[in-house]
C-alpha cells in the first residue's frame, strides 16, 4: 500500500508541529471535540490542507492556527513553527497571561509559613 506524501491526518499533523507531545494525545483531543475546522468537530483522520483553519484547545491554552504547510515527521520546534500561523485571538493570549501569573512558582514567600529555625527557638525560649 503506497502512502501519498500529499495526504497528512490532522492528528498526525498537530503531534509534528508540536501542540502535542504524543500521537494518541492528539487523537484523543480530536474524539473529545477539542479540535474545531469551520466550528464543527474534526475526527482524527481528517486530511489536512494548506490553508485551513483549527481551532485547538490543549491543556495550556486555546489555539487559532492556520495550517501553512504539511509537516509529516516530528522535528524541533524552532523548524515546527514554520509549517503553521498562529492567529489565536489577542484577548485569548492576555487571559493565558494573567492565569499564568496567578500560578505559584512552589517557593515559599519569605516570611510567611512555617518559622525557621532560628524563630522556632526563640518560641521555645519565650514558651519555657
Amino acid at each position: 500500500m503506497a502512502v501519498e506524501k500529499d495526504k497528512l491526518r490532522i492528528d498526525k499533523y498537530l503531534w509534528a508541529i508540536r501542540l502535542f507531545k504524543t500521537r494518541s494525545q492528539a487523537g484523543d483531543a480530536c474524539s473529545k471535540g477539542k479540535i474545531k475546522w469551520k466550528g464543527d468537530v474534526v475526527k482524527a483522520s481528517r486530511v489536512v490542507a494548506i490553508g485551513d483553519e483549527y481551532h485547538v484547545k490543549t491543556e495550556a491554552k486555546k489555539w487559532v492556527i492556520k495550517v501553512t504547510g504539511l509537516l509529516h515527521t516530528r522535528v524541533q520546534y524552532s523548524e515546527a513553527i514554520q509549517y503553521y500561523i498562529d492567529i489565536t485571538p489577542e484577548e485569548e493570549i492576555d487571559r493565558i497571561k494573567s492565569v499564568a501569573a496567578s500560578f505559584q512558582t512552589g517557593k515559599r514567600l519569605s516570611k510567611v509559613g512555617r518559622p525557621t529555625k532560628k524563630e522556632r527557638r526563640d518560641l521555645g525560649d519565650f514558651m519555657d
